[in-house]
């Protein structure tokens, strides 16, 4: 068990990608490879993740020359799964999506990172693209399509579909940014990329209840985070942000040709968003966003 190291994780919350040195403290990453081939290090963030992680780690078997998984300190089957399938098991403080995924990329063996998600897994095409790219690696990152299940159902619209995410990268040439719970991954100024074929397949609900839960508790953490920023709120922004946010999912972007599943993420959506941009005032008003 690691402990918390308040002014690291202080560091990478405030650091921009165009101003990050080139600071690691694993020194095995620092070491040659006689081969020339880039190892790869498979590095996942979890918390109570016994439903989807083996998936996750079962599909980067033969693709990661190391398998890392950071822990925010899981009460269910999470650790033993990981221990079980041979990945490397870490449990760190959760302070926020980007904190925990700037520090787990850190801890990583090898500087160039495959990062997903406990509930992601690679497709066979996307494991034939990485494997290229680790051969004849010319760029500095890559991005690839997130394909999303909802509930047995894969969804191709709703502005779901195609989800750009840059998930291969060389950690020295960026840092985990974006507004948490939202992270993305941010190259330096002057970095290349390059895009993979195959889908990051995302297993994302399996209720409308877990989504439900999942938008409030999002809501939350993504107010509190505009407040921090310096973000404003106000009863149009309530009101026009949610619609908005419906118009554009719903019709724009095609979700109901998705069917009632695509009617139903439109619209928990557009409730987040309201929940968002309600909390937000209520946090500038010196209100408990608990109660809402």
């Amino acid at each position: 068990m690691l402990r918390h190291n308040t002014g690291y994780s202080e560091f990478f919350s405030h650091t921009r990608a165009s101003t990050i040195p080139c600071i690691f403290p694993n020194p095995v990453s620092l070491q040659a490879n006689p081969t020339g081939v880039p190892k790869i290090s498979a590095v996942i963030i979890t918390q109570n993740e016994e439903k989807n992680i083996g998936r996750c780690l079962d599909s980067l078997q033969g693709i990661a020359d190391e398998i890392l998984v950071v822990d925010s300190f899981s009460t269910d089957g999470t650790g033993a799964i990981c221990k079980t399938k041979g990945a490397h098991f870490l449990q760190h403080i959760f302070e926020g999506h980007i904190q925990q995924k700037n520090y787990a990329a850190s801890m990583a063996q090898h500087n160039h990172v495959l990062s997903l998600d406990a509930d992601e897994a690679l497709s066979e095409k996307l494991k034939q693209s990485i494997l290229s790219a680790k051969e004849n690696w010319d760029k500095d990152g890559y991005f690839m399509n997130r394909f999303s299940n909802y509930c047995g159902q894969w969804i191709r619209r709703c502005g779901w579909y195609p989800d750009r995410k840059l998930r291969l990268f060389d950690r020295r040439k960026g840092i985990w940014g974006g507004i948490n719970p939202h992270d993305k991954y941010e190259m330096t100024d002057g970095s290349s990329t390059g895009f993979l074929e195959g889908d990051l397949l995302h297993y994302t609900y399996y209720s409308v209840e877990e989504h439900l839960l999942q938008a409030d508790k999002f809501s939350s953490i993504a107010a509190a985070e505009l407040a921090r920023c310096g973000a404003h709120s106000s009863w149009p922004l309530i009101i026009v942000k949610p619609i908005a946010k419906f118009i554009r999912n719903y019709i724009i972007k095609l979700g109901f040709l998705d069917g009632y599943y695509g009617f139903v993420i439109c619209k928990i959506s557009a409730w987040e968003t309201y929940l968002k941009y309600f909390k937000l005032k209520k946090i500038l008003a010196g209100k408990d966003i608990k109660r809402t």
